[in-house]
C-alpha cells in the first residue's frame, strides 16, 4: 500500500510505512471494504507542495458507489447527493454566487490545491466508523504534521464538526477555519453561514498564496 503514496509522500512518511503495511494486512481478505483499493490513498496523489488548504473529513461515505478516497467528494453524476455534500454544495452557493456550481462533483478541487484527507481511509459498506481502531488516525496525524511542517504556518486547515476540531492543537501552527459538520444534524448550527470557501481565500491572500478555484 505504501508505493501508492505519491514518492514525495514516501519520503516524509517513510517511518509510517510499516504502521501502512499493518493497516493493509488488517484489511486483506475483508470484503465490502470502501473505497476501492486503487482509491484509498487517493488523497496523497499529489505531492504535498501541491496542497495550500487542507479539509479534514471523519471517514469514508458508506453507501454504496459513494466513496471516492476524498473527503466528502462522490463520483460525478451522483444521485441523489449524500446529505452532506448537497449542504456543502449549498453554502457553496451562498458564500460565492451560483455561478460557482455547475455539478457537485468537487474532486476538482483536489487538483487545484485542496487535500480532502479522511481521518480514517477505509469503512465497511453500510457502516460508519468500521475502521476507527486500525491505525489510520496515527497515519493520517502523522501526514497532517508533515504537510503543516512543509508549509511554515501557511496552510489553512478546514475543520467542520468536533472530531474534525478535536486535531485543532495539531494544526496550531496552521491557519484555522472551524464550524459545525455540514451533516443534517449539525448544519444550521453555524455551517451555514459559515462562508468558509470565501474566508479561505482571504487567508491565502493574506500569505501571498494563490487563491483556490472553488468552482465545481
Amino acid at each position: 500500500m505504501f508505493e501508492q503514496l505519491h514518492p514525495r509522500w514516501q519520503e516524509l512518511l517513510a517511518d509510517q510505512s510499516e504502521a501502512l503495511e499493518a493497516i493493509a494486512e488488517k484489511l486483506h481478505g475483508l470484503e465490502n471494504v470502501v473505497p476501492a483499493k486503487e482509491n484509498i490513498l487517493r488523497a496523497f496523489a499529489y505531492p504535498p507542495e501541491h496542497y495550500r488548504v487542507l479539509i479534514v473529513g471523519q471517514d469514508p461515505y458508506p453507501s454504496e458507489g459513494h466513496a471516492t478516497g476524498l473527503s466528502f467528494c462522490v463520483p460525478p453524476n451522483t444521485d441523489p447527493l449524500p446529505p452532506t455534500l448537497r449542504n456543502i454544495i449549498r453554502e457553496l452557493r451562498d458564500d460565492l454566487g451560483h455561478d460557482q456550481v455547475r455539478n457537485a462533483d468537487i474532486s476538482v478541487w483536489a487538483d487545484r490545491g485542496v487535500m480532502m484527507l479522511n481521518r480514517n481511509l477505509t469503512t465497511l459498506k453500510g457502516r460508519t466508523a468500521a475502521h476507527f481502531d486500525i491505525g489510520w488516525e496515527d497515519f493520517t496525524a502523522a501526514a497532517i504534521a508533515s504537510l503543516q511542517t512543509l508549509h511554515k504556518g501557511r496552510l489553512v486547515a478546514i475543520l467542520w464538526g468536533q472530531r474534525a476540531i478535536s486535531i485543532k492543537e495539531q494544526l496550531a501552527e496552521s491557519k484555522i477555519i472551524e464550524s459545525p459538520h455540514p451533516s443534517p444534524l449539525s448544519s444550521y448550527r453555524g455551517f451555514f453561514g459559515s462562508k468558509p470557501f470565501s474566508r479561505t481565500n482571504v487567508l491565502l491572500a493574506e500569505s501571498g498564496l494563490e487563491l483556490i478555484d472553488w468552482s465545481c
